[in-house]
Order: structure tokens, then C-alpha cells, then sequence
């Protein structure tokens, strides 16, 4: 894969010396965090653009983030849906990473797909915000995802096409190695487990050329055979996962009756700080310390849609 050269980045002198003051991130399951749970995050939620976000806030009150993804939304919807509402909110920094759902589960044209994405990132680079772009990640070693390796390989390439003629800084995940473990991935191989999201933060923050305190963590105990070793274990996976994924995808979309995790720009609060919670929300009622919500749910019965 062709990687294209990008413009010189802003380095920063520490999370505090940073020129941005208002985050928003735009996209589906990936951006929302899903893979990440956090009982005391807006949403159930947490995800590298949370991760990222606590970064970038650190020593700036007046830093404000907002997550506008959701779940299991196709490129169209993103752009329909998500597009106008971030330019209102007059962000300097924006991340948006959309696309994925149309090649897994769509059979997208990348070709197509990418001359929908060019025009929008015009669009916000227009507005003198700094964007942020992410290709996609080498699913070559897993089994059905491996099938689509060349259709995401071609979406990155325009990816990195668009991010050189829009000025945008690229986060490339296929050339990111850690994601090559499986212990990066949720079980149903779609989604980012939390070190995962933690990688992925850590990437975009170098990317940004910020300093930042993500240092890699000690990796969870790796299974004794990788993917290309477990075979015997894809057909319990396929039944587990894949195919009430595929079921879904042929029912009527639904991902339009849901709602973003963060849809204002807001302070953000560090790992382990709860709230602020929206009315509603089931960790409402405990925002004055950490610990599970009186009555939530268990974090790892989130909803898990692309």
C-alpha cells in the first residue's frame, strides 16, 4: 500500500501546549467506542476518541468534546446526519472515520464510496479545522473479513488520496502493528477491544504530534494460537457472531432511531471520573464518586452493532 507523504503537523509541547480547544468526532460503531465499555461514560461507552479527548484536555478547562457516532451507520447516513450538525458546532478539530459498514456488509463500491467522502472533507477543511482521517485495518489473517482485504485496501488508498488534497492528517491502521494481536480485538473480531481503543488513541495523538501520556500497556496473557491457528474455533464464532451480524444487516436499517453519546460539546472528564450524565442515563444519581450505577447495566451487555 502506497502511503502518501502529509503536510507538516503541529508538535506540541506537552498536552497542554496544543492549539485546539473544541473536538468532535464523527462516524459509527468504531468511533462510538463499541468494544469499550465504561458503565460511567456517556452512553456505556468509552473508545479511543473518549481516550483521545481526556488527552487532549488535560490542563485545558476549556477544552470541549462531542461524539456524534453511531452505531452501525452507513457512509450516507454519517454525511446526512452527522455532516451539518459538527460544522454548527464549530469545531477546530475533527476526526471522522465512516465507510466500513458499506464494504463489510454492503458490498460498497470503494471507488463510489470514496467520491461521497471527498466532497465532505472538503467540506470541514474548509472551515479551517485541523481533520483527522483513518483507514481502514488489515483483516487479511481472519477468516470472511479477509475475503473484503482488497476492497478496504483500495478504500485506503483513496483515503490517503482525499487526506493529501484536503491537507488532513491521516491515522493509518493497516501499517499499525499492535492491531495485528488478537488481544486488540473484541471477540467478534469487528470491533476494538479496550486495548485496543487505547492503541488507537495513542496512534491518533502521535499522529496530532501531541505528547500525551499513553504508553503501551501490558497486553492481556495472548492465546496460545493465533487466528490462523483457530480453524477449529471459526465456526463457533461464525454462529456466535457473523451470523446474527448478517441477519441484522438484512432487517430495515435501524441505526437512524438512535442517538449520539455526546451530541454538545462538553468538558471532559478523566478515566475513572464519572458524568456529566445525561437525564436518563443509568448511571444518573452517581456522579459524586466511581463505581457502578445503583441499578445499571452490566457494561459488558452493551448493544454491539457495527
Amino acid at each position: 500500500m502506497t502511503i502518501q507523504k502529509q503536510e507538516p503537523r503541529f508538535i506540541a509541547d506537552g498536552p497542554e501546549g496544543h492549539p485546539w480547544h473544541r473536538f468532535v468526532a464523527l462516524g459509527d460503531s468504531y468511533t462510538e467506542g463499541i468494544g469499550d465499555p465504561e458503565p460511567l461514560s456517556l452512553g456505556g461507552l468509552r473508545g479511543w476518541a473518549d481516550r483521545v479527548a481526556e488527552e487532549l484536555a488535560s490542563g485545558r478547562p476549556d477544552f470541549a468534546y462531542a461524539n456524534l457516532a453511531i452505531r452501525g451507520m452507513l457512509l450516507r447516513q454519517i454525511l446526512d446526519g452527522q455532516l451539518a450538525a459538527a460544522l454548527s458546532l464549530k469545531p477546530d478539530l475533527v476526526a471522522i472515520a465512516a465507510g466500513g459498514n458499506d464494504i463489510i456488509f454492503r458490498h460498497g463500491d470503494p471507488d463510489k464510496l470514496a467520491g461521497k467522502l471527498d466532497q465532505a472533507i472538503g467540506t470541514l477543511a474548509a472551515t479551517g479545522a485541523t481533520v483527522l482521517l483513518f483507514a481502514g485495518p488489515d483483516w487479511g489473517n481472519t477468516p470472511v473479513f479477509g475475503k473484503i482485504r482488497g476492497r478496504v485496501a483500495i478504500y485506503n488508498e483513496h483515503l490517503h488520496t482525499i487526506g493529501a488534497r484536503h491537507h488532513t492528517i491521516m491515522v493509518d491502521l493497516w501499517c499499525l502493528p499492535e492491531l495485528q494481536h488478537a488481544s486488540m480485538w473484541d471477540p467478534d473480531r469487528l470491533h476494538l477491544s479496550p486495548l485496543g481503543h487505547h492503541a488507537v488513541a495513542a496512534a491518533t495523538l502521535d499522529a496530532l504530534g501531541v505528547e500525551h501520556a499513553l504508553k503501551p500497556l501490558q497486553p492481556r496473557p495472548l492465546p496460545a494460537h493465533g487466528w490462523t491457528q483457530a480453524r477449529a474455533e471459526d465456526l463457533v464464532w461464525a454462529r456466535q457472531y457473523f451470523m446474527p451480524w448478517v441477519l441484522k444487516q438484512l432487517r430495515p436499517h435501524q441505526a437512524d432511531a438512535l442517538a449520539a453519546k455526546r451530541p454538545q460539546p462538553g468538558p471532559v472528564f478523566g478515566q475513572g471520573l464519572p458524568g456529566p450524565f445525561p437525564p436518563g442515563h443509568p448511571a444518573k444519581g452517581s456522579e459524586m464518586g466511581p463505581g457502578p450505577a445503583a441499578g445499571g447495566p452490566d457494561a459488558r451487555a452493551v448493544n454491539r452493532v457495527a
